[in-house]
């Protein structure tokens, strides 16, 4: 591939049993984006619902690489699995579920092109919106980002939302440690900040799923959020500090759940 040919961003899709629905997904983002662009639509098996569809969409357009995950199952590791498979300088993920809204994918890639480490889409800050969707996960969602924006120092109010932008030179520095659920947007959050590396956000509304059921786990997930909402407080660190702490705090938890 060309320079001029190379994509500007690398969107990570991660699919779960999406079937059809995914066709929906692929034509609204694609009708979304107007930079450069590669679409990663990441799952777990051969023979999930997604694959088909995803394949048949691949041969007439090549931006869409259908991905199979080979880090494990589950949303943490088929991000970081997408994320290591992006070509692209700046990596956007989303979810295959519609809730995210592609038309702000744009403006988060220009602010990491800026220099931004993460471009948040945000729920919570003045003209974002959640419509729909568990009203205990919305609340505990929103009183982090809250918390984490004012008494942290964290630049954006919706630090648990997974639609980001990132730089991915920075994430190769930091690595990702995260291994369940959609823990992965909170831990580079949680990062950036202890690298004091500018971390940005501009509105967006989130609606519900309009089909099928959500693969969120509230209860099992919760502490492993937790475990990345301690860690954005704190004094500034180095990307190697940065690692060694998060690798440890990783072993910890691993020998707690056995």
């Amino acid at each position: 591939m060309s320079a001029i040919d190379a994509p500007r961003v690398s969107i990570v899709v991660t699919a779960y049993e999406e079937g059809e629905q995914i066709l929906t997904c692929l034509t609204r983002l694609l009708e979304a984006v107007t930079i450069p662009c590669e679409v990663l639509v990441v799952y777990d098996h051969p023979d999930d619902s997604t694959a088909p569809y995803v394949e048949k969409y691949a041969l007439e357009d090549p931006r869409v690489l259908p991905t199979l995950n080979a880090y494990g199952r589950g949303p943490a590791n088929a991000i970081r699995f997408g994320i290591d498979a992006a070509s692209a300088p700046v990596v956007v993920v989303t979810m295959a579920d519609l809730c995210d809204d592609p038309w702000q994918i744009d403006d988060l890639v220009r602010l990491v092109e800026r220099g931004v480490a993460v471009a948040c889409a945000s729920r919570y800050m003045k003209g974002g919106q959640q419509v729909g969707g568990p009203k205990l996960k919305s609340s505990l969602s929103r009183i982090a980002g809250l918390t984490l924006h004012v008494l942290a120092g964290v630049g954006t109010h919706d630090g648990t939302n997974s639609f980001k932008a990132y730089s991915k030179p920075f994430i190769e520095s930091v690595g990702i440690d995260s291994a369940h659920g959609f823990e992965v947007g909170l831990e580079l959050v949680a990062k950036a900040r202890r690298l004091r590396l500018p971390i940005a956000e501009v509105p967006t509304v989130w609606l519900d799923r309009e089909e099928g059921d959500s693969n969120f786990q509230l209860k099992k997930w919760l502490p492993h959020y937790l475990r990345w909402y301690r860690f954005a407080f704190g004094g500034k660190l180095t990307p190697e500090q940065v690692r060694a702490r998060t690798m440890t705090t990783a072993r910890t938890m691993t020998t707690k759940g056995r």
